[in-house]
């Protein structure tokens, strides 16, 4: 084994994982690259943005190139049955999933970083661009990427020191055009690949799309009202809308109307003024500490409603292992029930929860 130790590289056959390969294998390290085969409608397997036969083609030159081995794993039916079903579930039940904190919580900082520590590795790496700092006391701490434009802590919050313990976020320290001009020294065959931006099981395909085929319960009609109640509309499917949505409504009306609520239980789409969207005050669910201690008195700090919304002061009080109130300096319009608040101190990503329809304690 390399003096540095073993590592294994969750490659994707895109720039940043491969250029997260290259590194390691120029620093030292004893480099296995795997990449994970993961769930795809059928007859979409070519579609799918994270595993197509291209993809895998195009990770297996790099790993030639690098002379390092590659292995595929099988891993579709637990991500359909953990990250596909999350989807589903989560927009027939009225919130706005994220599925890529449930992959990386359960797929890769689980299912791989398992198999890679069965291999005799010491660390899973891949292409976030987050970093990793661990301080005199072996404490290990989640920082944001330097490139602020591509900054992936936020879907890294759900890790653990336990996992992060056993990862390498190699690219981290770098831009974007600066991962790609080390593919080009590297003489890597993706320096040019662009990047995917959707959801890897979609196809490119719009979700409500793919919702229909998968969940024909998420398309039944019912009544549209204003949040004083009255009739004004019908919905297609509350599973269509999501909190803030404007455009796309099917009705008429002299001012802007905006989604600010789904009422399940009557399936009922309440809508309002931009006035009334505003919400300064959110319980969050679910929450992880990166730290691994619950904090006991309430902090001031910086939050992210979305991957990519800006940062918002907040008062964050934690009230037990797994809940949080986060009362914003100044209301947001898109606080959205099912999308992660992630808490930061300046750099540093302390952890955060998945924003709650109920309200206050």
């Amino acid at each position: 084994m390399a003096p540095r130790g073993r590592v294994v590289v969750a490659m994707s056959g895109g720039v940043d994982s491969s250029v997260a390969a290259a590194m390691l294998k120029e620093q030292g390290y004893d480099v296995i690259g795997i990449m994970l085969r993961l769930w795809s409608e059928p007859g979409k397997e070519g579609s799918n943005r994270c595993c197509t036969p291209d993809a895998m083609a195009l990770a297996r030159r790099v790993a030639a190139r690098l002379n390092i081995p590659f292995y595929s794993i099988d891993a579709q039916d637990i991500f359909h049955d953990t990250v596909v079903s999350y989807f589903i579930n989560g927009y027939n039940s009225g919130i706005t999933p994220n599925p890529c904190l449930v992959c990386n919580r359960q797929i890769r900082f689980r299912f791989l970083l398992d198999r890679a520590l069965a291999l005799g590795a010491d660390f899973l790496a891949t292409g976030h661009y987050a970093r990793i700092h661990q301080d005199e006391g072996q404490r290990i701490h989640l920082l944001r990427g330097r490139d602020r434009q591509k900054d992936q802590s936020y879907v890294l919050h759900v890790l653990t020191q336990e996992q992060l313990k056993h990862t390498l976020l190699p690219i981290g320290e770098y831009t974007k055009p600066q991962v790609r001009e080390i593919a080009r020294r590297y003489n890597l065959p993706i320096a040019e690949r662009p990047d995917s931006q959707d959801l890897c099981f979609l196809a490119g395909e719009d979700y409500r799309q793919f919702l229909l085929r998968n969940s024909p319960s998420a398309s039944v009609p019912g009544l549209m009202v204003s949040s004083g109640g009255k009739v004004i509309g019908r919905h297609q499917g509350l599973a269509f809308y999501t909190i803030g949505q404007r455009k796309g409504l099917g009705i008429s009306s002299l001012i802007p109307m905006y989604v600010i609520k789904k009422d399940i239980r009557n399936n009922v789409l309440v809508v309002g003024t931009a006035e009334e969207l505003g919400q300064g005050v959110f319980m969050t669910e679910k929450v992880n500490w990166v730290s691994g201690d619950l904090p006991v008195v309430k902090m001031r700090v910086q939050v992210k409603i979305r991957y990519k919304a800006q940062d918002s002061w907040a008062n964050v009080l934690p009230l037990n292992e797994d809940r949080a109130k986060i009362s914003l300096d100044e209301p947001l319009r898109d606080i959205t029930p099912g999308q992660a608040a992630v808490i930061y101190d300046d750099e540093e990503c302390l952890g955060g929860g998945i924003i709650s329809a109920e309200s206050e304690p």
